[in-house]
């Protein structure tokens, strides 16, 4: 499950990096200004490889293991669950993000369940 999470962080960090608009685009955005750029580029990108480079390191460094493990499936579920509550405020959970739910629980579970 660590190598499965670890290469989905870094597949949406590369395409958030390179294409943020792509990513935007899942959601019904497809232009974005550049700040909103910036920001997909920073959350997506930057924040994706980094998850996914540090979830690989902990094959290679058990001492960190637990720790990075358990920080990344509560990140996980915490993004879940804000789309959770999203969906109770607005009584509507489109096809993209509903998608991205199932792989936040689906990612964050599984990584808890390695520990």
């Amino acid at each position: 499950m660590v190598i499965i999470a670890a290469l989905a962080f870094l597949g949406m960090g590369v395409l958030g990096l390179l294409a943020p608009e792509r990513i935007s685009g899942l959601v019904g955005v497809p232009r974005l200004p550049l700040a909103a750029r910036n920001e997909v580029r920073a959350v997506y990108g930057g924040f994706g490889v980094a998850m996914g480079i540090l979830l690989g390191v902990t094959l290679f460094k058990q001492e960190i293991r637990e720790g990075v493990i358990a920080a990344v499936s509560i990140a996980l579920l915490g993004m879940a669950a804000g789309r959770v509550l999203s969906w109770l405020l607005d009584w509507r959970l489109p096809r993209f993000p509903a998608l991205f739910l199932l792989i936040e629980l689906v990612l964050g579970f599984g990584l808890l369940l390695s520990l």
